[in-house]
């Protein structure tokens, strides 16, 4: 059974698991009743709307030195392989319906260039600002971490604070300690309007 993370707790993923090289990040969230209703993510405190399908993008960022430094070091649903090959996309998920993991990637932890240190999952809401459309309007989002050969979940995280008004999320992240891989819990919330704003972010 994995471990279920509180925000901003870390926890050790590779230590002692020499044969753990290939997991998937499955990202998942659920869209609020149409007719409204509150929702773990804060109801719809901040107005929008839910009319139209709610379209969130999850991305990963690949930092080196804890920075983002080159466009190409993104992959999300317009670039679903990194350079080197290590990170994968599953692809575009429109709308978040349905059970299980809405976008998911997987990582080759032992295929990760030296010079990463860190791998940081974001999750967007597309053409928000047009929408006018935030997470107040999603709910049961969360992050988690498994072994793809086994299905064995390692790692969950329940992104459950309030997070109206917000459109875009920084889930969680992986990084580099010691030659081992962690997983920090992080679901802090941006009013970012898109992914090249969250990029700037992390950029020096």
């Amino acid at each position: 059974m994995g471990i279920n993370l509180q925000k901003g707790q870390r926890v050790d993923l590779t230590k002692g698991k020499a044969d753990l090289n290939r997991i998937v990040v499955g990202l998942g969230w659920d869209p609020v009743g149409k007719s409204g209703g509150g929702g773990l993510l804060g109801g719809l405190f901040g107005g929008g709307s839910s009319n139209s399908n709610i379209d969130c993008d999850a991305s990963v960022l690949m930092l080196k030195d804890g920075h983002l430094q080159d466009g190409k070091d993104v992959v999300y649903f317009g670039k679903l392989k990194s350079k080197c090959g290590s990170v994968q996309h599953s692809g575009d998920n429109l709308t978040g319906d349905g059970d299980g993991d809405d976008e998911s990637v997987t990582v080759d932890l032992k295929a990760v260039p030296a010079a990463y240190d860190k791998l940081v999952f974001v999750v967007n809401i597309y053409n928000s600002v047009k929408r006018k459309q935030h997470f107040g309007l999603i709910q049961n989002a969360y992050i988690r971490v498994y072994e793809p050969s086994t299905g064995n979940e390692l790692i969950r995280y329940n992104l459950s604070d309030n997070y109206s008004d917000l459109t875009t999320l920084v889930t969680g992240e992986i990084y580099r300690h010691n030659d081992e891989w962690k997983f920090g819990a992080i679901g802090d919330g941006t009013t970012d309007a898109k992914l090249g704003d969250v990029c700037k972010r992390f950029q020096k």
